[in-house]
């Protein structure tokens, strides 16, 4: 597979999912790299290509339906199960966690299940989609997530196993220890989870990494 990491790499470069600045990431730190797969979305062939590749990951998996979280594992799941020619189900976000719900929980009893995610940093959605499937009766036997951002392992979301398309090493901060702060580089308000920022936007630009 590794042909398809550098394939990866190459996409998401070439939609403009690797941006530089000074981003809110959703556990609250700073960082001055983002991964934003909303940018690959609206690209239907990209995206499809990436599927492709995750899909692959997980044919000796024999997988009979594929899941993902809200909301862009929605995108990432139908593909994905397209590609392997099976069921493509999503998990709702609810006040509880995320969820199997509008009868897809009936759909994943007693079957083969493969998870998909977008972007890693800790792993709690995918685990916590991977902990809803098992407990509706899903045998989650593979999971895949186009970026690992988190060095987050198999383990981390109580999987089989765990492939990622692309793995980053993306230093993060706490807010009241940022270099970028300190240095006084605008919060982006524009991607992230900085819209509360009081500073003015700070357009991001294309990155050189991975």
């Amino acid at each position: 597979m590794q042909n398809a990491h550098a394939d990866a790499q190459m996409i998401l470069r070439r939609v403009g999912a690797f941006l530089t600045g000074h981003f809110v990431y959703t556990s609250g730190r700073h960082g001055e790299n983002y991964v934003n797969k909303d940018a690959l979305y609206p690209h239907t062939k990209e995206t499809s290509s990436l599927c492709r590749m995750l899909a692959e990951s997980m044919i000796e998996a024999e997988i009979e339906v594929v899941a993902g979280p809200a909301l862009g594992g929605i995108i990432l799941s139908q593909w994905t199960a397209h590609h392997l020619g099976v069921l493509g189900v999503y998990l709702d976000k609810t006040p509880e966690g995320l969820a199997l719900q509008r009868g897809y929980d009936k759909l994943v009893v007693g079957k083969r299940i493969g998870v998909v995610e977008d972007v890693l940093t800790t792993g709690k959605s995918l685990a916590q989609a991977v902990d809803a499937i098992q407990a509706c009766g899903g045998d989650v036997q593979a999971t895949a997530a186009l970026v690992n951002r988190g060095g987050i392992t198999a383990a981390d979301v109580h999987a089989p196993q765990l492939f990622s398309l692309v793995s980053l090493n993306m230093p993060s901060y706490p807010p009241d220890a940022c270099p970028l702060c300190d240095t006084g580089i605008p919060l982006n308000t524009e991607v992230g989870k900085s819209g509360l920022a009081t500073a003015g936007p700070h357009p991001p630009t294309p990155a050189s990494l991975p």
